[in-house]
C-alpha cells in the first residue's frame, strides 16, 4: 500500500538534505533535483530504514568529498571527468536504481531478492565512494589493477590498500546502518544483511576498477597526461586515448552497482533467510 504521508515526509527531507548539500557545494542544481527525485521514492516506498540509509550514503559521501579537498584537488582533480559537486548523472548512477529497487519492493510485496538488490547497490555505491575520496590519499601510489603497475593518484583502475580499506568500511557501515534501522523499526532484519554489504560492496568497487582499467572512456591532456574528462577546465577538447567512447564514469558506476546488487541477491540466497 502506497503512504502519501511516507512520499510527503520523503519529498520534504530530500528537500531540506539536498538544498544543504547544494549551499554546501556538494551537489549542483540539477544534483539536488535528482537527490530529490532519488530521496523521495526510496522513503516513499522503501520505508524509515531504506531512507536513512540512503541519509547515511549521502551524509558521509559529501563529507568525505571535503576532506582534505585541497590536497585532494592537486594531486588528481585533473584525473576525474566531474569535480567534487555531484551533478543529475551521478545521483542518478548512484541511486537511480535504488529508487526503482524501493518502487518494485513496495509493489511487490516486499520480496527479500529486492532487501538484498538495495542492500548490493546501496553498498557499492557507498564502497566506491569512500575508495575514490580516501584512496586519492593514499601515502604509497596506486597500482593498476589489472598489471599492478604504479599509477598516477586518480588514475581510472588504480587501487591502494586504503581505497581497499575505506570500501570494505563504506559498504559494512551500509549492512549495519540497514540492519540497525530495520531491526529499530520492527521489520524483518535478516542475518545475511550485513555480509552482503561487504562482500557485494567491495565487488562492485572491485569491478568498477576493473572497467576503469580497461574499458571505459580514457583521454589524454596534450601534455600526455590521462584523465576522464572529454574537456578540459577551459572547454578544450581532450585526445581520446583508449576504451570504449560510450563507456563514461557515470556507466561504470551504473553497471558497478548491478553487479553489486547481483552478488547480494546470491549471498541472501546463499546464507538463506
Amino acid at each position: 500500500m502506497i503512504s502519501y504521508t511516507q512520499l510527503g515526509l520523503g519529498l520534504v527531507f530530500s528537500l531540506m538534505i539536498g538544498g544543504l548539500a547544494y549551499w554546501r557545494r556538494s551537489l549542483t542544481a540539477s544534483g539536488w533535483l535528482g537527490a530529490v527525485l532519488v530521496g523521495t521514492l526510496i522513503f516513499g516506498f522503501g520505508g524509515w530504514a531504506w531512507g536513512l540509509t540512503l541519509i547515511a550514503f549521502f551524509l558521509t559521501s559529501s563529507l568525505l568529498s571535503h576532506y582534505k579537498e585541497s590536497l585532494k584537488e592537486r594531486r588528481a582533480a585533473e584525473k576525474f571527468a566531474k569535480g567534487g559537486r555531484r551533478d543529475l548523472g551521478q545521483t542518478l548512477a548512484n541511486g537511480g536504481l535504488a529508487a526503482l529497487c524501493a518502487l518494485a519492493y513496495a509493489m511487490l510485496g516486499q520480496p527479500s531478492a529486492l532487501l538484498a538488490a538495495f542492500v548490493g547497490l546501496m553498498a557499492t555505491v557507498t564502497a566506491d565512494t569512500w575508495a575514490t575520496e580516501l584512496g586519492v590519499l593514499s601515502p604509497r601510489p596506486p597500482r593498476l589493477i589489472t598489471s599492478g603497475q604504479p599509477v598516477e593518484p586518480g588514475t581510472s583502475g588504480g587501487i591502494t590498500l586504503v581505497g581497499t580499506a575505506a570500501a570494505a568500511a563504506g559498504a559494512l557501515l551500509i549492512g549495519i546502518v540497514l540492519f540497525t534501522l530495520l531491526l529499530a523499526t520492527g521489520a524483518a532484519a535478516p542475518a545475511w544483511i550485513m555480509p552482503a554489504a561487504l562482500v557485494a560492496g567491495l565487488g562492485g568497487a572491485m569491478l568498477d576498477s576493473l572497467l576503469g582499467a580497461t574499458v571505459q572512456a580514457i583521454y589524454a591532456y596534450p601534455d600526455g597526461r590521462e584523465t576522464e574528462r572529454r574537456l578540459d577546465r577551459n572547454g578544450t577538447p581532450t585526445r581520446f586515448l583508449r576504451g570504449w567512447p560510450w563507456l563514461t564514469n557515470d556507466l561504470v558506476n551504473l553497471i558497478s552497482s548491478v553487479a553489486g546488487a547481483l552478488v547480494a541477491v546470491a549471498v541472501a540466497a546463499l546464507l538463506g533467510e
